[in-house]
């Protein structure tokens, strides 16, 4: 319950206040690099896949592709080398219904892949201060 909190708490006070990474590439080194970048989003959309609440969504999807475009987008969010070539947000997930349960249900997800990275606590927080104001655009059902 208190991780829930504290994801909720994140997302909603940073996709209010549009939080800023500092320029550069520590947070992609921090996430370790290409390589760590690519089994976070594999081992991230293993776990969305799986999850009872949102893996339907992903019915059909060819997860190798959405891993590849996941860990470029992370990439080049984070000061990294990459070229995130996929959609924006919006058009990303305009056919969806994907509502605040579903998105923070993701964020969780999300988090335990970042922990069982062992990624710490700092650096998760980093990363989803850049990803936290998306919402906005994900979020797209009452």
């Amino acid at each position: 319950m208190k991780r829930r909190l504290i994801a909720l708490t994140l997302a909603a006070v940073l996709g209010a206040a549009g939080a800023a990474e500092p320029a550069g590439d520590a947070l992609f080194h921090a996430l370790g690099g290409r390589a760590g970048l690519e089994r976070l989003a594999a081992d991230f959309v293993d776990r969305a896949n799986a999850d009872a609440r949102v893996g339907p969504a992903f019915d059909g999807v060819n997860r190798k592709h959405l891993s590849r475009q996941i860990a470029d987008h992370f990439c080049q969010l984070t000061g990294g080398p990459c070229v995130y070539d996929g959609g924006n947000m919006k058009d990303a997930h305009g056919e969806t219904r994907i509502d605040k349960g579903d998105f923070y249900r993701v964020v969780e997800l999300l988090q335990d892949a970042m922990d069982h990275q062992g990624l710490p606590f700092a650096v998760q927080n980093r990363l989803l201060a850049l990803l936290a104001p998306m919402h906005r655009d994900i979020i797209n059902a009452p």
